[in-house]
Parts: structure tokens; sequence; C-alpha cells
């Protein structure tokens, strides 16, 4: 099995369309872990602060659509 420096090394030497491609495929394969990351810290309420500033915000209108 390949170090993380081994990794890196070898995503650096990556082509433009190979580190595409990689990105693509590194997208794709961490998305469930993000998933479940997100999942875990609504239902632990981590996110609830955030949430609450962030509906205060658009009561007081200091939201935008861009």
């Amino acid at each position: 099995m390949r170090s993380g420096n081994d990794i890196e090394e070898a995503v650096i030497r990556l082509t433009p369309a190979e580190l595409d491609a990689f990105r693509t495929w590194f997208t794709e394969f961490d998305a469930p872990s993000w998933d479940r990351q997100m999942e875990d810290d609504v239902a632990t309420g981590r996110l609830d602060a955030l949430a609450g500033e962030a509906l205060e915000d658009l009561r007081a209108a200091r939201c935008t659509d861009r």
C-alpha cells in the first residue's frame, strides 16, 4: 500500500485531464462519507446554531439570492 506522500506525489504528476478525471472519481467516492457526516451532524444538533443564525439573517433581510 502506498503512503499518503506517495499518493500526493502521484497526484502532482497527473496531467490536467488525468487530474480532472481523478477529481471526478474522488468526489463520487467521497460523497457517501460526506453525506453520512452531514446526517450525523444534523441528527446530533451540531448545525443548530448555524441554522439559527441563517434563519435570523433571513428574518432580518440580510440575505440575497446571489
